[in-house]
């Protein structure tokens, strides 16, 4: 491994990890925000769709809609980050997370909480692309770099494995609101950090187009359309015009997005970046990770409490399989980085990752110790392809691009996430009838969710698969042109 990267900023770095703690803990609680959001709200989905009368859809946009939001405005974001200063943006976003946090304790229908949740997304777009390219501008060396990425994404993990449990036990002497409030300390946190550890970004660093407002537009309106029509056709008959009209809006919005952004004097993204085989790469490994791991934790939540008849509090147990392994697998990242290097430590852990979730796939009917096997495989394996994707793709872009690079990494994870809890809600609704939250089971309605679960788990292993092997292209094309 280089100990080097041919990105320079021009910013003063630390010449040490603990030199930058202030701006690191403050960068970590950011993604621990991020990853604990999700995790731990799935675990109460079940006690939602009861207290709040959801549809299986509206449930399914209860965690949604947040990632549609997230994942559509973060490139927008991210270039705004680029050209006003991301650690600006940062701390707007911070504020407004609290807010909207705050508004969690008033909802009282399903459409306040997607409402609220929307907002949430907003917010979490305004933070998260600039949280990575800010702990990557902090250090020169690349050893230094993955050991930043490292600490802030074992944040954001231990978010990710400690929700469900956490959610689980919270349940048993809190109402699900709780879950949400939870973001407030942890946005304060944040912004003290990053207010007292981060410095302004410096006008020579930041870039100095003008925010292709267009372009953002017309991307979002794609990137939204992909992931709602295939429930408009769910929630009507195949041949209904919501969904046709869902289709032709979201091809041509996708369609006038590349025209605009190869056309435009400033585009809001230089579509020449995704060439790059270092970004092309990073981004597939990324976006498989993110199907996975959203669509496990999905589908095992929905499992053990609709299928088994788990409570809460022992599905939160049964993820502790998860938490000890992202846990403990810290400290062997950047040895086993280091040994296998970067390229080789991307296609395995995303492989890993897939794995596990083809392993539910196949027998996560069968019993408790498939769904071990398989979230044990997708947490070591999001263990490593979290830092490595992430580093990967900004190291690919030019400096004034590290926020839109990082924009792009998350862009790709939660437009996966997204498109992961779309597609397993969308299929559920499709093969069983009535909400899967407020209709009694039978064993035959039993049966055909389990068949359901068991669908969907086969057709998102199949994308991450193939998302997979995409990156493993890209890398070897890089390596082609390399020696060549």
């Amino acid at each position: 491994m280089s100990t080097r990267s041919p990105v320079s900023t021009g910013t003063p770095t630390a010449p040490r990890l603990q030199d930058a703690w202030v701006a690191l803990t403050g960068l970590s609680a950011v993604f621990l925000f991020e990853m604990l959001d999700n995790s731990v709200l799935n675990v109460a989905l079940p006690t939602i769709g009861r207290d709040l009368h959801a549809s299986t859809t509206a449930l399914q946009w209860v965690t949604g809609s947040y990632s549609v939001v997230f994942g559509a405005l973060m490139l927008l974001f991210g270039a705004v980050a680029d050209r006003f200063g991301r650690r600006r943006v940062m701390l707007v976003g911070l504020v407004l997370l609290g807010l909207a946090s705050l508004a969690t304790a008033l909802v009282t229908t399903t459409g306040e909480l997607i409402a609220v949740r929307v907002v949430m997304g907003i917010a979490a777009a305004m933070t998260t692309p600039g949280s990575m390219a800010l702990a990557f501008r902090l250090f020169d060396v690349e050893s230094l770099r993955i050991r930043a990425l490292t600490v802030i994404s074992t944040a954001g993990l231990v978010g990710l494995a400690i929700g469900p449990t956490a959610g689980g036990f919270a349940l048993a002497v809190a109402p699900w609101q709780a879950l949400l409030l939870v973001n407030v300390p942890i946005a304060l946190f944040a912004f003290v950090g990053i207010r007292l550890g981060v410095p302004a970004d410096r006008a020579e660093d930041l870039h100095p187009d003008r925010i292709d407002v267009a372009g953002a537009v017309i991307g979002t309106t794609a990137l939204v359309g992909a992931l709602v029509t295939p429930t408009l056709f769910v929630e009507a008959s195949p041949a209904s015009w919501p969904g046709w009209t869902g289709v032709a809006v979201t091809l041509l919005a996708a369609v006038a997005f590349v025209l605009r952004e190869r056309t435009a004097a400033q585009p809001l993204l230089d579509l020449t970046l995704l060439t790059r085989p270092l970004v092309a790469s990073g981004l597939a490994y990324k976006a498989a990770a993110g199907l996975a791991v959203s669509g496990l934790s999905y589908m095992v939540t929905l499992q053990l409490q609709f299928a088994w008849g788990w409570a809460p509090s022992l599905a939160a147990l049964a993820m502790l399989p998860q938490v000890v392994v992202l846990l403990a697998s810290g400290r062997f990242v950047g040895p086993f980085v280091q040994r296998v290097g970067l390229g080789r430590a991307a296609w395995m852990s995303a492989g890993a990752v897939v794995a596990g979730l083809a392993v539910f796939a196949v027998g996560g009917r069968a019993g408790y110790g498939w769904i071990v096997v398989a979230i044990v495989l997708v947490a070591a394996g999001m263990r490593v392809v979290g830092v490595v994707a992430g580093n990967n793709v900004i190291q690919g872009l030019p400096a004034n691009r590290t926020s839109v690079g990082a924009a792009l990494v998350d862009t790709a994870s939660e437009i996966a996430n997204g498109f992961g809890i779309a597609a397993i809600g969308t299929i559920l609704a499709a093969l069983v009838s009535g909400s899967i939250a407020t209709t009694s089971w039978t064993p035959e309605r039993l049966a055909t969710f389990e068949g359901g679960i068991t669908v969907a788990g086969v057709v998102l292993t199949v994308i991450a698969a193939a998302l997979v092997g995409v990156g493993m292209v890209c890398a070897r094309t890089r390596r082609a042109s390399a020696t060549a």
